[in-house]
């Protein structure tokens, strides 16, 4: 009985051929197991999407093995509903200014510190209420050179409807809305934050007649320009060159932008947050924001990302030396307490 037990335990040369034939065939469904992490990040689509990918996702899971997948659009809300269910459909996006300040008040994400990304691989600021800076748009003033082939240069010229007649458009965002009314009411630029509001509704009380639309899609403000409903609209520089490159009868002008940063973060409580940080480490690195940055006539925010780059791309770029020298760039940490009154007063105000 002794010995049919050990014969019967005794590997045989078919059992050996047939346990490395097993173990040959499980080895690469471990390493296809471990490439399969996956890390959804929350985008805007379109042409902003298809830049992301070529510029930033294909080459991170190239890079790492990790597969990202898309959610759009942008979205402040699911960001908040998540991070409250624990049930998580993106684990990273980016925030404005404004969102960013709601975001970090409401602890809606992941607090950045150094062993998450070492702060040699940053920038000095590159970190605000902890979102990692990435890009930025401009907020400028566009019109139409064949109806004011000298057209506005500041907010005040932009507010001066006898010197620069014709309809007008602004954007239905108050937290960049405010900042082109006070300037235009004669304030600093480097004294704009925080707001003072009273002065800043006063203001816009002077203009509100004149705005035909208050826009919210980047698609209707280039309409409204493009077909000449407008001839002066308050625009971001994204939307207006590409009308310019379309050889469209469009200018702007980056004197007194106002910068919008895009920053990168983390849904507080995610389960895939260590690969989250990772990827914004990626993302924000100079030669990956410098290709992503180009393709959408983005300004990269860090200050690496210009080398190299041609000197026509540079100066399209609102955060480029010469175009922030005369732009202001929101900010976040002075505006946050008062993001949620100017919201509800600017909504009245307009129904008003």
């Amino acid at each position: 009985m002794a010995r049919t037990t050990a014969t019967a335990l005794r590997p045989t040369r078919r059992m050996l051929v047939s346990g490395l034939a097993a173990g040959t065939l499980a080895m690469p469904f471990v390493r296809r197991a471990r490439a399969a992490e996956v890390l959804y990040v929350n985008t805007w689509g379109g042409p902003w999407e298809e830049a992301a990918r070529a510029a930033l996702f294909n080459p991170f899971t190239e890079s790492t093995g990790i597969e990202i997948r898309t959610i759009a659009p942008v979205s402040f809300a699911k960001l908040a509903a998540q991070v409250r269910t624990g049930v998580y459909e993106f684990d990273v996006t980016t925030l404005g200014v404004a969102e960013l300040g709601r975001a970090n008040q409401s602890n809606l994400i992941d607090k950045y510190d150094e062993n998450k990304i070492p702060a040699a691989s940053l920038w000095p600021g590159a970190v605000t209420l902890n979102g990692v800076s990435s890009h930025a748009f401009a907020n400028i003033i566009a019109y139409r050179k064949d109806k004011l082939p000298d057209g506005p240069q500041t907010w005040a010229d932009f507010w001066d409807t006898k010197k620069y007649p014709g309809p007008r458009s602004l954007q239905n965002y108050p937290a960049r809305v405010l900042a082109f009314a006070l300037m235009a009411d004669g304030v600093d630029p480097a004294k704009l934050f925080p707001y003072d509001l009273d002065r800043a509704f006063k203001s816009l009380d002077r203009i509100k007649k004149e705005v035909r639309v208050w826009w919210s899609q980047s698609p209707q403000s280039q309409q409204l320009l493009r077909d000449g409903e407008v001839e002066l609209i308050g625009m971001w520089n994204t939307s207006a060159q590409v009308m310019i490159d379309q050889k469209l009868p469009i200018a702007l002008t980056f004197n007194q932008a106002v910068i919008d940063v895009a920053a990168w973060v983390v849904a507080r409580g995610t389960p895939r947050a260590k690969n989250a940080w990772r990827f914004i480490e990626f993302a924000v690195s100079p030669e990956r924001l410098a290709q992503f940055a180009q393709r959408n006539n983005y300004g990269p925010m860090n200050p690496a990302s210009f080398k190299g780059l041609p000197p026509d791309v540079v100066s399209r770029m609102p955060t480029s030396p010469q175009n922030l020298a005369k732009a202001v760039i929101l900010d976040a940490e002075k505006l946050a307490p008062q993001f949620a009154t100017m919201a509800k007063r600017f909504e009245q105000w307009l129904s008003s």
